[in-house]
């Protein structure tokens, strides 16, 4: 069985190409082998900042032949249909054959498709394959018409088994494969000639190129932290950047040289993503004083003087763009120290949205919501508004808008520079947080605060203009703010009612649009004040409305019948999301819905902590049973409900028992009762789950022995009704009709 090398030499492919060219070259081919009848025993693709190569190992020589039948039309079918049959088949009429099919008689085709050598079936699919890559941007150059991410200059084709190596013959575009190819730009001269995949890695690292990324990565990370420790240093690491720069260089000399004491003074933030974003510099850090002092380039060189000249062009490039970064902090520092009172005021100049306001706007709306939050979340409420009005001040600056992904990092730096607490700093840094599913959920309490004030007010507002998430679509990154608020929720234990807190922005929203009507105004600001202190919207509106004499505005209408809508599909989103977050914990979805349709389901940590439990109860065995008990009670009490027309609630009694399995199933939902209602009070879920595992066994009993449906009229109400209080205790927990199976 021969082996398969496949190599594309071009120039330089941008690095953020690289993995996924590799991943889909090796798809598409083989793909296209194992379509076409060609099986293989492992396939793997790599990439240099100058080619692309697979390696198949073990495909079969040729494909098997192929002998298909297909039934086609009956030999009364129309002409069409038999003319359709044959274009579908490429045969003609003469070759088909007819049988017997049913009561009248059919055509059939036999199709006969011999074996084809692995060489004739690898040429046939490499042009389209190549072709049609799909590159993210492409270019074409010269006359010809292949468009590639960079020009390709050669092809490696090559089959390779025990009576040696077999050139493809294969063109595309004037460039014929073979069996050659070239090493290193700089390092190496002349083509190479190779026989296989192994002949042609070695001979490629004999020519300085190391084939595997990964390799490349390792050599890079190994020398860079050697040459800092021989220092008394440590590398920053990166994971990302040292993805890229391996994908930079084919041949890694790793370099390590000193930042100018002019720059010691910068941030380490901002001396790291200046090295990184503009020269792909790996930071380096002096363990005793935690500043960044030096940093670790990666040449594609090796030179006779060992890459000084090459460290001093890199130094002196690294000075002038540090000298802009000082600039920039010495700037904005001079604003810091005066409060930052330009960078606040210059935010209303700052659209946000169109239909949100500017960002002056927002940061009202957040600092408002803030405050509310702080004393649920253990904040001080003064610092949790003046920390919110400080949060974007940042935006504003020249070392944010060179580099904003520093947005917060900076923030931090200059609050404290304008005399901020340590904690309102935090918050400005923080509050951005979490960014993503591996970032850290901010837990000081005043950084908590202004984080959800922040993400609340953006998915209130995206909601109450229906700019929602459609499909894949998330241009505002609402699911990102969801999943934040979740996780700052669970992950600090926070007991938040969610919905009031919709509430009070919606109604911030609104009053904003309506400023115009001052009446509307001032009702729609009494409401937040009510909802502040009492947090139920229904309440506010009606008490607002008892103190307004004459017709209410329409804005305050609009308001009434237009934000429980927003809120509960905002809270819906909520949960959706919630169920996402779950997943990973093995909470299933259908155990969320029943916890979800219960009261209180805005209070996330409740919510979880009885899904949890719920969850935990339904592994065992007496809640799987259980849940089938209940499911039946719920059945037949259904059907009854339904065919008498009334509903059984009340006035199951003791005293028309038959037995001692109805006797005791009384006794059970007595105790049941008396367990469940505290722990319910207390939330001791686990106590809950235990109550109502105690069921089990006397309702299994209870169907076993007694029917339900007896004939005398009175016992029959009297077990209905019993079957009514199962349910209801059930009812209590979770809305168990809603779990699956």
């Amino acid at each position: 069985m021969p082996d398969l090398l496949i190599e594309l030499f071009s120039e330089e492919i941008p690095a953020r190409m690289q993995a996924r060219a590799a991943d889909d070259l090796r798809r598409l081919v083989t793909d296209g082998l194992v379509e076409a009848g060609l099986t293989y025993k492992g396939a793997a693709g790599f990439a240099t900042p100058r080619r692309l190569c697979l390696s198949i190992e073990g495909l079969d020589a040729e494909s098997k032949p192929v002998r298909e039948e297909r039934k086609g039309p009956a030999t009364t079918a129309p002409d069409k249909a038999i003319e359709g049959f044959l274009r579908a088949t490429g045969l003609s009429k003469e070759q088909l054959e007819v049988r017997p099919a049913g009561k009248a008689e059919a055509y059939f085709a036999v199709i006969e498709k011999p074996g084809r050598k692995a060489a004739e079936i690898i040429a046939e699919l490499l042009e389209p394959t190549i072709r049609n890559f799909p590159w993210p941007k492409a270019m074409r150059w010269g006359a010809g018409s292949l468009r590639w991410v960079r020009p390709l200059h050669s092809i490696i084709c090559l089959l390779t088994d025990e009576a040696g190596a077999e050139i493809v013959p294969f063109e595309i575009d004037g460039i014929t494969a073979g069996n050659t190819t070239r090493g290193h730009r700089f390092l190496s001269e002349g083509a190479i000639t190779v026989s296989g995949f192994d002949d042609y890695e070695a001979k490629l690292k004999k020519a300085h190129v190391i084939l595997r990324t990964e390799e490349r990565a390792d050599h890079i990370w190994h020398d860079a932290t050697n040459l800092a420790f021989a220092r008394g240093m440590e590398v920053v690491e990166d994971k990302g950047l040292l993805a890229e720069v391996a994908g930079l260089v084919e041949w890694p000399v790793v370099l390590l040289g000193e930042i100018g004491a002019d720059f010691l003074g910068l941030p380490p933030e901002v001396l790291q993503t200046s090295m990184k974003e503009h020269q792909k510099f790996f930071s380096v850090r002096n363990p005793k004083s935690g500043r960044i002092e030096g940093f670790v380039t990666v040449a594609n060189m090796e030179t006779a003087d060992k890459g000084a000249t090459i460290l001093a062009g890199n130094q002196k490039v690294l000075s002038a763009r540090l000298s802009d970064a000082k600039f920039f902090w010495e700037n904005d520092l001079r604003v810091a120290k005066a409060g930052m009172g330009d960078w606040t005021d210059g935010l209303a100049n700052v659209t946000f949205h169109a239909k949100l306001g500017s960002q002056a706007d927002r940061i009202a709306r957040i600092a408002a919501l803030a405050r509310e939050i702080a004393p649920a979340v253990g904040a001080d409420p003064d610092k949790a508004e003046e920390a919110a009005k400080i949060a974007k001040a940042d935006l504003r600056s020249e070392m944010v808008g060179e580099f904003p992904e520093l947005q917060g990092v900076m923030g931090r730096y200059y609050a404290l520079e304008a005399g901020r607490a340590t904690d309102v700093a935090n918050a400005a840094r923080d509050h951005w947080k979490p960014m993503g599913q591996g970032d850290d959920v901010p837990s000081d309490p005043v950084a908590v605060a202004v984080a959800l004030a922040d993400k609340l007010d953006t998915l209130t507002g995206f909601w109450a203009i229906d700019e929602k998430p459609t499909g894949s679509k998330d241009p505002f990154a609402l699911r990102r703010a969801a999943l934040g608020v979740i996780r700052l929720v669970l992950e600090n234990d926070l007991r938040l009612s969610l919905d009031r807190y919709f509430d009070a922005q919606l109604l911030r929203l609104r009053a904003r649009q309506n400023g115009h009507d001052e009446t509307a105004h001032q009702l729609l600001n009494e409401m937040l004040d009510e909802i502040a202190d009492h947090g139920v919207f229904g309440a506010a509106v009606r008490t607002v409305i008892e103190r307004f004499d004459g017709d209410t505005p329409d804005a305050v209408e609009q308001a009434r019948t237009e934000i429980p809508d927003t809120s509960e599909n905002l809270l819906a989103f909520f949960h959706d999301r919630l169920k996402v977050f779950l997943k990973d914990q093995g909470i299933r979805h259908d155990v969320i819905d029943a916890c979800v349709a219960m009261q209180g389901n805005d209070d996330l940590t409740l919510l979880v902590k009885r899904a949890q439990a719920l969850s935990a109860f339904l592994a065992t065995e007496d809640g799987e049973n259980l849940i089938q008990g209940f499911k039946r009670a719920n059945n037949i009490l259904s059907q009854a409900e339904e065919k008498d027309g009334v509903e059984y609630s009340f006035g199951a009694d003791v005293k028309f028992a038959e037995g001692p399995e109805e006797t005791a199933l009384f006794a059970a939902l007595d105790g049941a009762e008396a367990a469940i209602g505290p722990a319910m009070e207390a939330e001791d879920f686990g106590a809950v789950m235990g109550a109502m595992a105690g069921l089990r066994a006397p309702i299994d009993a209870f169907f076993e022995a007694v029917q339900v449906n007896a004939d005398n009229a009175v016992v029959r109400r009297n077990r209905l009704n019993l079957l009514s209080r199962i349910r209801t205790i059930c009812l209590s927990v979770a809305d168990l009709t809603r779990i699956e199976g």
